[in-house]
């Protein structure tokens, strides 16, 4: 299953994003791909603003994981583009967040292959003709179709 939108400005990016959290379900892991600066860590922005979030959200970049705590789960933003080598996820202790009660997004999953569990959601970013972000949203799970069918409900009620 898939699902594609477009937004024409950080704007639209962020207000789609707002509404993804009230169909996430704890245990998910969404990649996220794209070229640097398409949006990725802006759409997580959006995702923790719809949950309520108000403080400041940064990129992962540099500490690789931030930590987002929720009632009904603990959300956790991870960037990949510093890893060398996909073993590194092994010494840092990733693995431990795997736990089936968090909600994961992850940035760069492809620097982490062989080592990441299988993604219930893959979100690519691309850049259109008219320089709108055009979102592809594929189900890679069962878990994953859920949402998407419950998210793509959502943005058209």
């Amino acid at each position: 299953m898939t699902f594609i939108f477009s937004a024409f400005s950080e704007e639209e990016l962020l207000k789609r994003a707002k509404t993804v959290g009230r169909h996430l379900q704890p245990g998910m892991v969404i990649a996220l791909e794209g070229p640097l600066g398409i949006g990725k860590t802006t759409f997580v922005r959006g995702v923790l603003r719809g949950l309520g979030y108000k403080g400041s959200v940064k990129s992962p970049t540099y500490t690789l994981i931030e930590e987002y705590r929720f009632s009904a789960f603990v959300l956790y933003h991870v960037d990949l583009y510093r890893l060398l080598s996909p073993e590194e996820l092994e010494f840092i202790g990733l693995s431990d967040y795997w736990n089936g009660q968090a909600v994961i997004f992850i940035e760069w999953p492809e620097k982490g292959l062989g080592f990441l569990p299988k993604s219930d959601v893959q979100v690519c970013f691309k850049m259109g003709e008219a320089e709108e972000r055009i979102v592809e949203w594929t189900a890679n799970t069962q878990k994953g179709e859920s949402f998407l069918l419950s998210y793509k409900t959502g943005t058209q009620e």
